[in-house]
């Protein structure tokens, strides 16, 4: 079972994301949180996230309030421990210099959310399709 951390604040986008992992057929494990300072605290275990799991995957998304995408990504890929986790950028930013950022700060995968729900669904089938079924993730040390 694949574990997967999806940190989006927008909670509209936060169900969308997981009925279209459903709809796509996809079996997995998905934690949300709804922010950076959440994120950060449930991959460090810290708090109310005592026992939570080390995720496989974080689909991260980019803008959000307290602490940013951009400034997870920079934690985690700066953490011994934790920048062997893969992190797909999946947000509704387009910008050029919000994905050459994403990159520079090491970010696995950036996917720019479709607005059509049948298109969503063939995004993150596609997620699941290299991520989860042919590329190998680390396992949790």
């Amino acid at each position: 079972m694949i574990e997967i951390l999806l940190v989006e604040d927008n909670k509209a986008e936060a169900r969308l994301t997981e009925k279209a992992f459903e709809m796509g057929g996809i079996n997995n494990n998905m934690h949300v949180v709804e922010d950076g300072e959440q994120a950060m605290a449930f991959l460090r275990r810290e708090g109310s996230y005592e026992d939570a799991v080390r995720p496989d995957l974080i689909l991260l998304d980019l803008n959000m309030p307290n602490m940013d995408g951009r400034e997870v990504l920079a934690e985690v890929k700066n953490d011994p421990k934790l920048k062997v986790i893969p992190v797909i950028v999946l947000t509704t930013s387009e910008a050029k210099q919000d994905i050459l950022a994403s990159y520079r700060l090491h970010a696995n995968c950036y996917i720019s959310k479709p607005v059509q729900l049948s298109r969503f669904v063939e995004v993150v089938t596609s997620i699941e399709g290299f991520w989860l079924d042919v590329a190998k993730l680390p396992t949790a040390e």
